[in-house]
């Protein structure tokens, strides 16, 4: 035991136990309780804790509920605002940044300091803040919190540090964004209206300095008055007032004339000269009427742009204003332009637009090249220097979302060639017809990092279609795109079939299995169907093999755990439900009873499949007894044994793809043979069956808080491998343990319910400990499945909830390794199924293959989530794979194709054969490593008792190997192999929906994913080298750029009026003639950045200022000695005249002699 004390130093939860493969009753942790193992153990562990450390890297997709848009034309960077006070900042591929306002606050508008690498946002909460855009990682600088008014509406004009704020009392305040203080000038919203006037305007809509003279402001009411206020003189100049209200307000470049949109759907332009009433009203979708009478209103224009071009007409592009007559026409951004109107339906609400021109200047001709269009679920720039108004092709991951997504997987240093393989498939289906300018939002600067290797992520989507994403160097980008949904026929018009219950989303994708050496793909569906692919760089017209499995469990009867010896109690064959051939029949009974046919129907004629992956092999779970099949929760493929597994709360199906048969089809119960270690009581047959409740309907338990928290998912299981978006609401039990005081579990057969419409991983809820309204009520998810607390009443299904190929040893008594497949249940039960393989590849294609269980039984504490496989060493074995060879490639007489396998199998890594290996079993309560073919148990580690593991994976990082963990209290830990030692536990991401936990994944290299919101992806790393590396992967925001020139306008163009009048606000603004703002009207907090951000900073926009008010000051007080000097001198000046003149006057009679 010297050896054992020696790993078990300093650990608390990990012990030693019996040699035996049945476990004993559990004991302390940390408590050794079992005689040493046959032979000793030692592994020498190189990972610490300093090793690891969590971070975020980036985030992908398409900003959820978006609310604001800004663009800096001179650095040509984006921001986007959302409601959950997100913030994503994008340039050139490569230059995107995620930041969040700590408050969580609803952006409610941008504003760029051009060129300055600063931005300024404004939050529902009333407070500015001001960001550094000069790091990698923006940080908060300076924030300005409103006491007593609400924001409305904010303007920066260009080259000024003087921001604009309107409120919602209709008041204008003034914030210096050097100091983010107020200004004590403030223009108040009953000087700014006459005083006559007997209502209040309503809240400032709108705020521009004049482009003629920058001391004119014009201010926009939200009742429709209009005043252009004097800053100089504090007066207006003049005041609109007009019956409709207005949402927005442009000005010609010129600055002579405006023009506002309103909420009837009308465009008015005025003129300086005469603004008692309207130069021009138009409305540009309304129907003009037949006695001259005011055109019929239309829907209000939420903002109108009024850009001028040098080659011809304006530009008047605006939002909304369609007939009320169309009341089923999509959201429409209008362009006019001269006489032609262009109206660009889009799939989404417009949220916000912006025109991009080529000019920062507002006294310019604006030269407008793009109109970029913020949808609410997507992001759009059109082309506006093309007659035909294309799109540019957008370079961004914006379509994540296009079918809501239902699963992921995250494949790191995947084989090199595979992604040029998948991209050059990819290409040929490319939408065309995008403009073939480059994407015109391309600041920043990006580089490829040097810790850079192939990523893929693939993600699985609720219309059945498949995506694989280049994850690569933390960027994303499509790669190819595959429709399951083209496997199977469309139902004909008044077919009843069974899909008819799978309503919207029957092929809504449940859980992928990828090997990246072999190109094989297996894709799950949610109408109990598996889909295998395999890839081929040529076309094929070919049939599409099928196989109709049978695979329900209509037995009733109590688990028992058995008080004196597990493996007493052995199961009644006559208990067993009769397995019908998985190819027999489809059949219904006198009553019209489903029975034997599956929910979809495959393609029975030849299917001509484009290159890339190309459909093989669909096996389909049937109907039983008028039931539906239950979803399919487990899945695994190994390219070397030519065998795929699935599993489900039933049963077990290995099917070999190679022969196209069904090789093994039982269920649960029938695995374990003989070694059943419960005793499994009859109960009497089911008399009725009742639809259970759905995934969003939350049964009333009569269980603690507390005890709901430490549930655990294991039917509906919650993690990436058996979930699916329609889970059924049966309970997989509790682990059986033994335990001679609780409550017996029945275990009958199931109601089930027909198949409810496929939900995304974005639309499920976990119950959490908030509150107990209605609404979260409804909106909860049921998790009446515990490995800790049992109900009598509640019906339990032992489901299949993972599965691994591998090679291992499936008895005590086996010398050498053979191929095995591991199988784990939702009642903490791992079983050893034995495979017989012929190895010749022509007997491979012809013999049978054979599957017997083992009797080998394993015992953990809750659903068995994972395996994985170690050599004694502690070095992952990885699983054996066949190398891709194209399927329908040219046959070569002088080079036969043939299987060529790479196989890892434990004795090939060791120094003597038949050493054994190591076997890493996870569940959701603990952590196991069993040592084969002993079976001996090395190590335990009780990972939670008071929740439950989501998902859990064996991954390679730092040269090692360790055991990565994700915990519905939103704990991510990392464990040792195979000591089990805690390395990282952080309290990361608090588990607050279904999609985090359905969506949560794990790979090698110390990284990992989640669906952060139903359109976005977002990437952690969770090892101190990926942190520290990241700031060089990530791009630069800020690059130095000259800000262009002002143009020089001609001579008589000036003399006339047509320069913009400058002045100095600072003169107008500041301390010394505006005086000093109320303390309680507004509060300066402090930014939060870190120490690189506030190091940045000083180089930074509130740098540049610093050193310019310094140099400023520097300038003065020189200004200030010369002026001294100058006034010193004239005082000698003064003396001497004076000297001179006396001088004068005294000998001014003398004669000459005199002197």
């Amino acid at each position: 035991m010297k050896k054992f004390r020696k790993v078990l130093d300093g650990l608390t939860t990990s012990s030693p136990v019996n040699v035996g493969g049945v476990p004993l009753c559990s004991s302390a942790a940390g408590t050794p309780t079992a005689a040493p193992t046959p032979r000793d153990i030692e592994v020498a562990e190189t990972l610490v804790s300093e090793n690891f450390q969590i971070c975020k890297t980036v985030r992908h997709g398409f900003p959820y509920q978006p609310t604001a848009l800004a663009f800096d034309p001179v650095q040509k960077i984006l921001a986007i605002g959302s409601r959950t006070g997100g913030l994503r900042i994008l340039g050139r591929p490569g230059v995107d940044c995620y930041c969040q306002h700590e408050s969580g606050a609803a952006v409610l508008q941008l504003q760029f300091l051009i060129n300055e690498g600063a931005l300024v946002t404004a939050c529902a909460d009333d407070t500015l803040h001001l960001w550094n855009l000069r790091q990698k990682r923006p940080a908060i600088l300076h924030s300005l919190k409103f006491n007593r008014e609400c924001i409305t509406f904010c303007h920066l004009p260009f080259q000024s540090k003087w921001l604009y704020v309107g409120t919602e009392r209709g008041n204008t305040h003034i914030v210096n964004v050097e100091s983010f203080v107020l200004s004590g000038y403030v223009i108040m919203w009953n000087k700014a209206i006459e005083l006559s006037t007997k209502t209040h305007p309503g809240p400032v809509v709108h705020l521009s300095d004049c482009p003629r003279d920058e001391g004119k402001l014009l201010i926009g009411f939200e009742s429709g008055t209009v005043v252009q206020w004097d800053l100089r003189t504090k007066k207006a100049d003049f005041r609109i007032y007009y019956d409709e209200a207005i949402h927005s307000v442009s000005w010609h470049h010129e600055g002579k004339q405006f023009m506002c949109s309103h909420s009837d759907g009308s465009l008015t332009t005025w003129n300086l000269r005469n603004t008692s009433r309207p130069f021009q009203v138009v409305f540009p979708h309304g129907k003009a009427q037949r006695d001259g009478r005011k055109p019929e209103s239309c829907k209000p224009i939420l903002k109108v742009e009024y850009k001028t071009s040098k080659s011809g007409e304006p530009f008047v592009i605006f939002s909304g204003g369609l007939s009320y007559d169309k009341a089923s026409r999509r959201p429409a951004l209008t362009i006019m332009h001269g006489k032609a109107i262009t109206v660009l339906e889009m799939d989404h609400p417009i949220v916000e637009f912006l025109v991009l021109c080529e000019t920062p200047y507002a006294n310019e001709v604006q030269e407008p090249y793009a109109v970029a269009v913020l949808l609410e679920k997507d992001f759009i720039v059109v082309d506006l220097t093309q007659s035909n108004y294309p799109i540019f092709e957008n370079p961004y991951p914006m379509d994540i979302h296009e079918s809501p997504v239902t699963c992921t997987a995250y494949f790191a240093d995947c084989p090199p060639e595979i992604i040029p393989a998948l991209y050059s498939i990819g290409a040929k289906h490319k939408k065309q017809g995008y403009s073939h300018k480059e994407w015109p939002v391309s600041g920043g600067t990006w580089t490829l990092g040097a810790q850079t290797y192939p990523e893929i992520i693939i993600t699985g989507h609720a219309d059945g279609s498949i995506k694989f994403w280049d994850a690569s160097a933390i960027t994303l980008q499509m790669l190819y795109k595959l429709k399951t949904s083209k496997a199977f026929e469309k139902p004909k018009a008044g077919e009843v079939r069974a899909v008819e219950l799978v309503e919207e989303d029957p092929f809504a994708v449940q859980m992928v299995s990828w090997c990246p050496h072999s190109r094989l793909f297996c894709v799950v569906g949610i109408s109990a169907h598996l889909i295998l692919y395999r890839f081929s760089k040529y076309d094929v017209t070919t049939e599409i093999a099928a196989l109709e499995v049978r695979l329900q469990c209509d037995i009733e009867e109590t688990i028992s755990p058995s008080e004196a010896e597990p493996n007493a109690g052995l199961t009644d064959p006559n208990l067993q439900s009769p397995q019908h051939p998985p190819g027999s029949p489809g059949c219904a009974t006198p009553e019209g009873i489903r029975d034997s046919i599956p929910c979809l129907r495959v393609k029975n004629r030849p299917v001509r499949m484009p290159p890339g992956y190309q459909a093989e092999l669909v096996v389909q779970l049937l109907w039983v007894d008028g039931e539906p099949p239950q979803q399919i929760t487990s899945l695994d493929i190994n390219s070397a044994y030519g065998l795929l597994a699935l599993g489900n709360c039933n049963g077990l199906a290995v099917v070999d793809y190679i022969q196209k048969t069904v090789l093994l089809c039982m269920s649960t119960l029938e695995l374990y043979g003989s070694s059943d270690p419960y005793q499994r009581l009859t109960r009497s047959p089911r008399k009725s069956r009742q639809f259970a409740a759905g995934l969003t309907e939350l049964s009333d338990n009569q269980v603690s808080l507390e005890l709901e928290r430490s549930r655990s998912p294991t039917s509906d299981h919650v993690n990436g491998h058996c979930t699916s978006p329609t889970s059924q609401p049966y309970s997989a039990g509790r682990p059986r343990l033994p335990c001679p005081e609780g409550p017996k579990l029945s275990r009958r057969g199931p109601s089930r319910p027909p198949f409810r419409k496929a939900q995304s991983a974005a639309c499920m809820e976990v119950s959490l400990p908030a509150s107990h309204t209605e609404e979260s009520r409804e909106n909860s998810f049921s998790r009446s499945r515990s490995s800790s607390v049992s109900s009598i009443d509640r019906e339990t299904k032992e489901a299949v909830t993972t599965l691994r190929f591998m090679e291992s040893y499936a008895r005590k008594v086996d010398a050498v390794s053979s191929p095995c497949l591991w199988v784990g249940t939702s009642l903490g039960v791992v079983l050893v199924i034995a495979l017989s393989i012929p190895m010749d590849e022509e007997e491979r294609q012809e013999e049978p293959v054979t599957v017997m269980p083992s009797g080998t039984v394993l015992m953990l504490k809750g659903s068995v989530l994972t395996f994985g496989s170690l050599d004694c060493s502690g070095g992952l074995i990885s699983n054996p794979y066949e190398v891709w060879r194209d399927p329908h490639a040219p046959e070569d007489p002088d080079c036969p194709r043939r299987r060529k396998l790479v196989n890892f199998s434990p004795s090939s890594s060791q120094d003597a054969a038949g050493e054994g290996h190591l076997v890493v079993v996870c569940s959701e309560k603990q952590a196991k490593v069993f040592l084969m073919p002993a079976q001996t148990r090395l190590y335990v580690h009780h990972i939670t008792e008071s929740s439950f593991v989501l998902r859990a994976d064996v991954v390679s990082v730092c040269n090692s190997v360790c055991l990565a963990c994700f915990c519905a209290n939103g704990h991510v830990m990392t464990l040792s192999l195979p000591s089990l030692r805690p390395l990282l536990d952080v309290n990361y991401l608090p588990l607050t929906d279904m999609r985090i936990a359905r969506t949560f994944c794990f790979a090698d290299g110390g990284q990992a994913l989640y669906l952060s919101s139903p359109t976005e992806i977002q990437r952690i790393s969770y090892t101190q080298e990926m942190c520290d590396s990241l700031q060089d992967m990530l791009g630069e925001l800020f690059t130095p750029v000259e800000t262009p020139e002002a143009q020089n306008k001609g001579f008589l163009k000036g003399f006339f009026g047509g320069n913009a009048q400058t002045f100095d606000r600072e003169e107008l603004f500041g301390e010394a003639a505006a005086g000093k703002a109320s303390r309680s009207l507004a509060q300066h907090i402090p930014g939060q950045g870190s120490i690189e951000g506030m190091k940045a900073a000083a180089g930074g926009v509130v740098g540049d200022l610093a050193r310019a008010r310094l140099a400023a000051e520097e300038r003065g007080q020189r200004l200030g000695e010369l002026e001294e000097r100058t006034a010193l001198m004239m005082s000698s000046a003064e003396m001497f005249s004076k000297h001179a003149h006396e001088l004068m006057l005294k000998y001014k009679d003398k004669k000459w002699y005199q002197f």
